[in-house]
């Protein structure tokens, strides 16, 4: 293992070499010839692999047969993403969702009875919130379940077709029970959403009485993961169905909770289960890993058109523009995975067992999680697609991979949260905590911060800002001041836009709508800031992550010159001198793409694919040492 691994591999290094030791020998590639029956029992039999290895009991409980290790959990949850991505998404289900939910919402009545199960997978479950009406807006999923004291039993309840639970992974096949969200109603009272343990199969594999149960059919990707819908007919359970950790019903139907705002209690149950967002990050940072790996080692025996000087085809990772897709993809792709380390890391401190809930803490968790997942999705999206086309023909092959990657990823951008919706809800929270700043101000205070707006307008207009701070760009301090400079230059100017909402008769709707895109651009600010920060926090730690950084930074700068020159941060003539860094950059780190993507610690048999046949052809090192002393000898 390299040096440069045990970096990027963080803080659960030991945990990601057991499961490359562990699993590395198993073919956990898709076979693009199997039926979708086939596929799903094989990732059925996967899953049940996985129980037996105790992997997945890492991140729960000891008292009930775990480890405690919450961190640790997720991390082998992520390597998972260098295999088959419809495994990752089935065990997340089984261990993230649903076992999430039991652990986190349900108290030790739940525990008691079904933790182990769960854990040792001979309890299959799923985890059903979205609803065809109802996807971001879990707040007001339709789904009821209303309380009968005479009987003691919740009754499950689908009132109209949009309250259908739809897109459930497990649903179709294999889970026996689901954790439903719906709405909870006592004496004609609704309480808001909160989570319920609702049987669905019979031990025989039959529907239960009242539940409905069909299959979402086949998908664009992830087509080893059974998705399906379910309808509930007034299904009963037991009172003690309902996951009561924060909110409980008596005997008699009495709703209680400790936390006495609705609003507050919803926000507190979900973010208990942040653990599914962090999941997908991972999950698409290791696909986007593999593509890249994929790629550049193609890339590195791929040959087209003559060097005119000694008349040999040219790898085509010695070119520019090839250069250009990749590197800089791969020095986001770092940066990234640096990012989700410390996110595993501060949800391991916040959630590890006898942990005391700190909601500030928690707070910065889900905004952190939210933005880390929705950038980290996208980027995986567009790096997939920019690495199959460098792969030529090839990389549209099934039998390369690639294909099943850019399909199974696809979908990771809209569940755990759609992107779109993601990013408000980290906008909503920075706006949040920067009036709160304002607001502490003492009068002095606030005198400075009027003067400093004004001065930053003067500094626009006339592009004296760009003059007055102008460092070097590989400098990762510029590069940071920059960017932070950026993101409270969006803040501001959208807290400002959103003061109008305020006003006396205001239309609050068409005030944050206006202002929508600018939000969005400010929260993805953040984000990028964020990201950056926690690869600057270890670049010293190996030699060529200092130059990685440099055109990581260098790249998001460059994706958004434009703004820079608008808002006087640059010249025109300095975002030119970006462009030549990035170029520069991406050629003093071309003899290193294999390092780095090596780095990545994929085991070789999840890579196994005609597409890098072409390197086995050609000598190695070694191989070429070896040759050179019979020379010697000889």
């Amino acid at each position: 293992m390299s040096d440069l691994q045990t970096v990027l591999d963080g803080r659960w290094a030991d945990v990601r070499n057991d499961v490359r030791a562990q699993m590395g020998e198993l073919a956990l590639t898709p076979d693009p010839d199997a039926s979708t029956e086939e596929y799903r029992a094989e990732i059925a039999e996967a899953v049940r692999a996985l129980a037996r290895s105790r992997r997945p009991h890492q991140g729960f409980d000891p008292a009930y047969g775990g480890q405690g290790d919450v961190g640790g959990v997720v991390a082998a949850f992520q390597m998972l993403g260098h295999g088959d991505l419809s495994l990752l998404v089935k065990a997340g289900v089984q261990w993230g969702l649903f076992g999430g939910a039991l652990q986190a919402l349900g108290t030790a009545r739940h525990h008691d009875r079904y933790l182990r199960d769960m854990m040792d997978g001979t309890l299959l479950g799923c985890f059903a919130m979205t609803e065809t009406g109802h996807g971001s807006d879990v707040q007001h999923l339709r789904t009821t379940a209303t309380y009968d004291a005479d009987s003691h039993e919740f009754v499950i309840h689908t009132p109209e077709p949009g309250a259908r639970k739809d897109y459930i992974g497990g649903a179709a096949r294999d889970a026996r029970m689901a954790a439903v969200f719906a709405q909870l109603v006592t004496n004609g009272e609704t309480h808001g959403v909160h989570c319920f343990l609702v049987p669905i199969r019979t031990e025989a594999g039959d529907a239960v009485p009242g539940v409905t149960i069909t299959d979402c059919g086949v998908k664009a990707g992830l087509n080893g993961v059974d998705n399906g819908r379910l309808v509930f007919d007034s299904v009963r359970v037991p009172r003690e169905a309902l996951l009561n950790r924060y909110a409980d019903v008596s005997p008699e139907g009495v709703y209680s909770s400790h936390i006495t705002n609705e609003t507050r209690r919803f926000f507190t149950m979900l973010g208990t289960l942040v653990r599914g967002r962090i999941s997908v990050a991972g999950g698409a940072a290791s696909a986007t890993q593999k593509a890249l790996t994929l790629a550049v080692r193609y890339g590195e025996t791929r040959r087209q058109f003559s060097d005119p000087a000694t008349g040999e085809e040219v790898v085509v990772l010695d070119y520019l523009v090839h250069q250009r897709k990749l590197l800089p993809a791969l020095a986001t792709t770092y940066a990234l995975q640096f990012a989700q380390n410390d996110l595993v890391s501060q949800m391991h401190d916040l959630q590890k067992p006898g942990a005391e809930l700190d909601e500030e803490r928690q707070r910065d968790l889900e905004t952190r999680a939210a933005g880390i997942k929705a950038v980290g999705t996208w980027h995986a999206t567009r790096t997939i697609q920019t690495c199959r086309e460098a792969c030529g023909g090839a990389g549209y092959l099934a039998e390369n991979l690639l294909p099943a990657l850019k399909a199974d990823t696809d979908v990771f951008t809209t569940f755990e949260g759609d992107n779109t919706v993601l990013l408000q809800l980290v906008a909503k929270t920075l706006l949040s905590d920067y009036g709160r700043r304002v607001g502490k101000l003492d009068l002095a205070g606030k005198v400075r911060f009027g003067a400093d707006l004004v001065a930053g307008t003067v500094l626009e207009r006339t592009g004296a800002r760009s003059v007055l701070r102008r460092g070097d760009l590989r400098d990762p301090g510029y590069q940071r001041w920059l960017l932070a400079r950026r993101e409270e230059h969006l803040i501001a100017s959208g807290a400002l836009r959103m003061r109008k909402a305020l006003a006396p008769g205001a239309d609050q709707f068409a005030v944050f709508n206006g202002a929508q895109d600018h939000l969005l651009t400010a929260a993805r600010a953040h984000v990028d800031r964020i990201v950056f920060d926690a690869f600057a926090a270890v670049a010293d730690q190996h030699p060529l992550l200092g130059r990685v950084l440099a055109l990581h930074g260098l790249s998001v700068i460059e994706g958004d010159r434009a703004w820079f020159v608008e808002h006087g941060y640059l010249t025109a003539a300095r975002t030119k001198a970006v462009t030549t860094a990035v170029n520069a950059l991406c050629g003093e780190l071309r003899p290193h793409a294999r390092e780095l993507v090596d780095a990545f610690g994929i085991p070789e048999n999840w890579l196994d694919c005609p597409l890098l046949d072409g390197e086995r052809t050609r000598p190695t090192q070694a191989d070429e040492q070896h040759a050179d002393t019979l020379t010697a000898v000889g």
